[in-house]
Order: C-alpha cells, then sequence, then structure tokens
C-alpha cells in the first residue's frame, strides 16, 4: 500500500493514544468542575470550556455523560487535584499537575518515576516559584471571517488578557487551520470567558497552564533522552492531567 498509507497508519495510531489520555484527563477534569460548581452549564463556566473541549476532541458522549455520573454519585471516591514538584536530572525543575481519589498511591508513583530517572521529588513551594499560573483560550477562526489579532487583543487587555496570537493547527488528515490563542493572569479566566461567549467566538478550550518564569535548560540530546523518559513516566500516569517543566525545546 505504500508509504504514504503507512505515514497515515502512523498518525492515526498516534492520534487514538492521544485520544485515550486526553478522554481520561478531560473525565477527570469534568468530574472535579462538577463537583466545584455543579452539573448546570449555566452556572458552571469552567465546566461550560471543558465541555467544548470535549467536543473538540471528539469525545463521545457517554464517556462525558460517566464523569458528569460520577461527580454527582455519593459512593463514588473523591478526585482532588494536586499537584508535585520535583526535580528531574541535570537541574531541570518539574511541576506535575494530578488528579486522584487515592493521594498514597499517586505520590508513591510519582516519586518512584523521578528515582528512576535520577531525580528527586522535592517539597511544596520548592519549584512553584519558577511558574506563572495562566489561564489559557483557544478559540476557532472561520476562514469565511478572519479575526483581526492586534484588535482583540486591545479589547481583551481590559478583561485581563496579556498575550493573543494566532497558530496554525494540523488535524491528523494534513488539514490546517487556524486557532487565537489567549493568555491571562490565572484570575482573569471567568472574564476571558464570558467575553468569548457574549461576542460569539467559537470556543475551542478552556483551561489553566503553568508558565516557566526562569530561564529554561538546555541539554545534550542524550540528557534529553533521560528526560524525555521522565516525562514519558509521568504523563502516562492515569492520574497526572499536566506535567511542566524548566526543560528548553529541542533544536528543530
Amino acid at each position: 500500500m505504500g508509504r504514504a498509507f503507512e505515514f497515515r497508519k502512523e498518525r492515526k495510531l498516534k492520534r487514538w493514544g492521544h485520544m485515550a489520555k486526553v478522554f481520561t484527563k478531560l473525565g477527570k477534569e469534568i468530574t472535579i468542575a462538577v463537583k466545584q460548581g455543579g452539573a448546570e452549564v449555566t452556572g458552571n463556566p469552567r465546566l461550560r470550556a471543558l465541555l467544548a473541549e470535549a467536543r473538540a476532541e471528539s469525545m463521545p458522549k457517554e464517556n462525558i455523560e460517566r464523569a458528569i455520573k460520577k461527580a454527582t454519585e455519593a459512593k463514588t471516591g473523591d478526585f482532588k487535584e494536586i499537584i508535585y514538584e520535583g526535580f528531574g536530572p541535570f537541574g531541570v525543575a518539574y511541576l506535575v499537575e494530578t488528579a486522584t481519589d487515592n493521594n498514597t498511591r499517586t505520590v508513591a508513583n510519582v516519586r518512584s518515576y523521578f528515582t528512576k530517572c535520577g531525580g528527586s521529588l522535592g517539597t511544596s513551594g520548592s519549584v512553584a516559584f519558577m511558574f506563572d499560573h495562566k489561564c489559557v483560550f483557544r478559540i476557532k477562526e472561520a476562514p469565511s471571517k478572519p479575526v483581526d489579532v492586534e484588535e482583540l487583543e486591545l479589547e481583551l487587555i481590559d478583561f485581563g488578557a496579556e498575550e493573543v496570537f494566532k497558530q496554525e493547527i494540523e488535524d491528523e488528515d494534513e488539514n490546517v487551520s487556524n486557532e487565537i490563542v489567549i493568555y491571562g493572569d490565572y484570575t482573569a479566566y471567568g472574564q476571558i470567558q464570558k467575553y468569548i461567549e457574549e461576542n460569539g467566538y467559537d470556543l475551542v478550550s478552556g483551561g489553566f497552564e503553568q508558565i516557566p518564569n526562569v530561564d529554561l535548560k538546555d541539554v545534550t540530546p542524550e540528557q534529553r533522552a533521560t528526560l524525555d523518559k521522565l516525562t514519558g513516566l509521568l504523563e502516562d500516569d492515569e492520574d497526572v492531567t499536566n506535567v511542566y517543566s524548566t526543560l528548553a525545546p529541542a533544536a528543530e
């Protein structure tokens, strides 16, 4: 069938693996959002944003309903969001966000991943100061209705936005589209989301990220392989939702 078929097959397999991780992550975040703000989307902006992201990721309806039901059933475990801080080898700092119903299990797993790769789990506050907690939104740009990014940024500054830019997104079938990315202070989440919804933009996702505020670490290819292994172990854990580090991106 040729290289083109094999290439597409590989991309689809990667996409399926990505979807499984994303569905697990979104399911836990939806459960937490419902526990914190209720199951009514009109009064729960975090849940509305997560449902928009779930639709963008083609998350099955039954998965979404299961996550909401889990939050409303008293007999189910109580998921809590816990952040672990640690140091990988070569001086690279890590922030690991988790959603867990068993902290003992999760901390043991996270500690073992650091230990296996020559790092160590740190104490609370040992790494967090190296990151800024930001809210981030992604909205679709319709081909027939291009967005003036500079004008949008001027509008959003009054709502707490700090950075607005456009980026190209390529799906597994190599179709390219544009998204507008909006970063703001952690506390500006509700105001920015309200502006997006009231002005008719197509919300793809809304959430939070940890952005390094220190110089990123450059490493050798051999060192990067070890750090990539650590990152992979953490990301593959079912309790882990996000992994952030001070590792500089690989040179292209």
